[in-house]
């Protein structure tokens, strides 16, 4: 894949992951890691999920999503937001992983005629990571599951994040307020 095809992706043309990996090759653990979660195709791009514009929307591509989990892809490139002359630092792995809770509040919502609307991270608990860099031109495959939702639009998710020699895990803290702009404006 390369910089057309991440811009094409961004830009809202649907996934394709058989177009998306026709020249990489994914071992088994790979393979079962992106299948476990069983469900849907996005037909929303990234860019209508994700309440985040061009630079900041970090993700390729939703590449399914069922009624509690979703999978996401990023691949890492020199021009990738956060990288420097290692990669890009594993801290950075904490909002890829916010950004696919937001894929997923915000496929949830469209999905039942709703629009998406701002969430926000509230903490990050049992954060490991097996390298300091995730490599450039490498691809990141990121996991959330919705473990616990509250009515006071407190959840947590436990995530992961995997790629050729990386595996990175960790439980995002996240809060969906009610009126966004309304708690905005308390704050």
């Amino acid at each position: 894949m390369n910089a057309l095809d991440i811009k094409a992706l961004s830009l809202g043309t649907r996934f394709r992951l058989d177009t998306m990996l026709e020249n990489e090759t994914l071992n088994a653990e790979l393979q079962a890691f992106i299948a476990s979660v069983a469900g849907a195709t996005s037909p929303w791009p990234v860019l209508e999920l994700v309440p985040h514009g061009v630079p900041m929307s970090l993700l390729d591509a939703v590449i399914s999503v069922s009624d509690n989990a979703l999978m996401a892809s990023v691949r890492l490139h020199s021009q990738s937001m956060f990288a420097e002359a290692e990669g890009v630092p594993a801290l950075v792995g904490i909002e890829y992983m916010a950004q696919a809770i937001a894929a997923f509040a915000g496929y949830q919502a469209l999905s039942q005629g709703g629009q998406v609307s701002l969430g926000f991270l509230v903490g990050t608990r049992k954060f490991l990571t097996n390298v300091d860099f995730f490599a450039v031109d490498s691809r990141l495959w990121i996991r959330v599951e919705r473990v616990v939702s509250g009515d006071n639009g407190l959840s947590v998710f436990e995530c992961a994040i995997k790629g050729e020699n990386v595996d990175l895990s960790a439980n995002l803290n996240v809060f969906q307020p009610a009126n966004p702009e309304e708690f905005l404006a308390q704050a």
